[in-house]
């Protein structure tokens, strides 16, 4: 007796508009081939940092010329396929996001901290990347590390950042006592 012959692989139709996958590593990579088989043009899609202020905290003149400096830094990191982030505090960058992660940038971060005023996250797109599913994020356990760490504030590219549960990041940033703020890319 012969074994069956395994049916032919079928081909996914094109009438789909929406496709759920969860979240992390293996959903993004799922999410993007996926798209691109049935041809979505936007498989992740999240509510986004707009170029307002979340919370009830805004930077003061010294966090604005950290975020200014950490836009430039961060911009040029990502041009080279580092990270999407840097944490500057008080014109000194204290870690640039590579391999680790955010999380593991603010957990470094923490130990560097300079005695005054705590320093920012800033975290904007790679230019080259994946839009469809790779964009910078934050939530708040994102809050919660930077505060930990002694930060004052996360600036986040406006129209760019996705924003995972909008409400509990503007919670845990008003607990925590820090700004989270959408800033337009150089």
């Amino acid at each position: 007796m012969q074994p069956m012959a395994a049916p032919p692989p079928r081909r996914l139709g094109t009438q789909y508009d929406v496709i759920v996958v969860g979240l992390g590593p293996v959903g993004a990579v799922l999410a993007l081939l996926l798209g691109r088989e049935v041809g979505v043009p936007d498989v992740v899609h999240r509510p986004r940092v707009d170029g307002t202020r979340l919370g009830r905290f805004g930077p003061d003149a010294q966090a604005a010329a950290d975020i200014e400096h950490g836009l430039r830094l961060a911009r040029a990191i990502g041009a080279l396929d580092i990270g999407q982030a840097v944490v500057v505090q008080q014109g000194l960058v204290l870690g640039v996001e590579a391999i680790e992660g955010t999380d593991g940038l603010l957990r470094r971060c923490g130990a560097l901290r300079r005695a005054g005023p705590g320093g920012v996250l800033v975290k904007t797109a790679k230019p080259a990347q994946e839009q469809r599913v790779d964009r910078p994020t934050i939530g708040a356990h994102t809050v919660v590390l930077a505060a930990e760490a002694g930060l004052r504030g996360i600036a986040a590219e406006a129209g760019a950042t996705l924003v995972l549960d909008r409400v509990e990041v503007i919670r845990a940033a008003d607990k925590a006592g820090l700004f989270v703020v959408g800033v337009a890319a150089p």
